[in-house]
């Protein structure tokens, strides 16, 4: 089988690069007919909010289409046409050439921008922007022969909300790249935060966006100020990066260290050195409709886990074998959850062996790359 990925998607962003390495370990060809239309996440916020009626943004997005039309003249014959996330604006133009080529098309929704846009109050700067991205999303959604999601609950979302029938979509887990991601046996250093040789590291790393509950994050460290033997790193930068700096700083908290974003082989080694994992403790819809790629990340490097409850994290994992779960935007039950894996090594390390383990079962790039040509094929036939 032969896969033309489309579109103006996000070519780091790691959904995009597990579906198409796991499309190749399963033997997929993927050829990438793929141009650059957006320069990061501010200026996807600003376009959002109004910023697409500027004639600068018109005119870019004309470019970038006219660019993304001559790479597919290059492509070639292929049975499926794939258009990768986000691409609620690239549907269009996808939808018209397979049908041009007479070829199946699929799309891999993954998250709703309109439900992003909504979680970070975008509809407050432009209502009208906000409202026209979920028009754009809803007919999008009607374009495509099969639709991507990675839970049953984000499905049910995107029914209730523009009534997509439920046997339109087939459910792709988000998984974790191994190539990347895996266990290291002996890290080369420990970072200076671990000065103390005994000390529990807790190691969250991530955007610092509403759904992760990072204040959560910080006020469980507040509960756990007199536990001198945790330490908590917090790796990465994002909307409320800020909220948290400040929180921390007025607690006066001496157990929790902020660190920028580092170099994908560097927080590997630095996340290696945890002895606990965090997910996401934030409680918007999306949070509680998916279940974030760190926690696979975090399970393919054989780490223990801990994250906030939900239905979509029931429907994956057993609490208490393969990750622990609390209550979400409970910084009491978050704090809990850390002394109980600190206080138990035995558990701490079954949680680590057995959430490894399932992720070798079920959702590395072999199993993920598997499941979406199984998909794909369905498609095509």
């Amino acid at each position: 089988m032969r896969v033309c990925y489309f579109g103006t998607y996000r070519a780091e962003y790691s959904r995009n690069r597990i579906m198409i390495e796991g499309l190749r370990r399963a033997g997929v060809e993927v050829v990438e007919c793929h141009q650059g239309l957006w320069q990061g996440f501010e200026d996807r916020e600003k376009v959002a909010s109004g910023g697409w009626m500027r004639p600068s943004f018109w005119l870019r997005a004309v470019r970038a289409y006219l660019r993304l039309l001559w790479r597919y003249r290059q492509v070639g014959e292929y049975d499926v046409l794939v258009v990768g996330y986000p691409g609620q604006y690239d549907v269009f133009l996808a939808r018209l050439l397979s049908w041009l080529r007479r070829k199946p098309l699929v799309w891999d929704i993954f998250m709703s921008i309109y439900l992003i846009a909504l979680e970070r109050k975008l509809n407050e700067r432009s209502p009208l922007s906000v409202r026209l991205i979920a028009r754009i999303e809803g007919l999008a959604c009607r374009l495509p022969d099969c639709l991507i999601l990675d839970t049953v609950q984000y499905r049910a979302w995107f029914g209730k909300t523009y009534g997509v029938a439920a046997e339109r979509f087939r459910l792709v887990p988000t998984g974790a790249d191994d190539s990347v991601f895996h266990p290291l046996a002996k890290p080369s250093h420990l970072p200076s935060t671990a000065a103390k040789s005994r000390r529990f590291r807790v190691v969250y790393y991530g955007t610092f966006i509403p759904n992760h509950g990072v204040p959560t994050i910080v006020e469980a460290a507040r509960c756990l100020q007199a536990d001198e033997d945790i330490g908590f790193e917090l790796i990465g930068d994002g909307p409320e990066k800020a909220v948290a700096e400040k929180l921390a700083a007025e607690y006066h908290l001496s157990n929790v260290t902020f660190t920028q974003w580092l170099s994908q082989s560097e927080l590997v080694e630095r996340v290696s050195t945890a002895d606990v994992c965090l997910g996401a403790f934030g409680d918007t819809p999306q949070s509680l409709m998916t279940v974030h790629n760190k926690i696979y990340e975090g399970m393919a490097m054989a780490k223990a886990m801990i994250s906030g409850d939900s239905p979509a994290m029931r429907d994956s994992f057993e609490h208490g074998r393969e990750l622990y779960l609390c209550e979400r935007g409970n910084p009491q039950a978050l704090a809990e959850a850390i002394r109980t894996l600190r206080d138990n090594p035995a558990l701490c390390r079954q949680l680590s062996e057995n959430g490894y383990r399932i992720f070798r079962e079920k959702f590395d790039l072999a199993h993920i790359g598997k499941l979406f040509a199984e998909h794909l094929r369905e498609v095509s036939k």
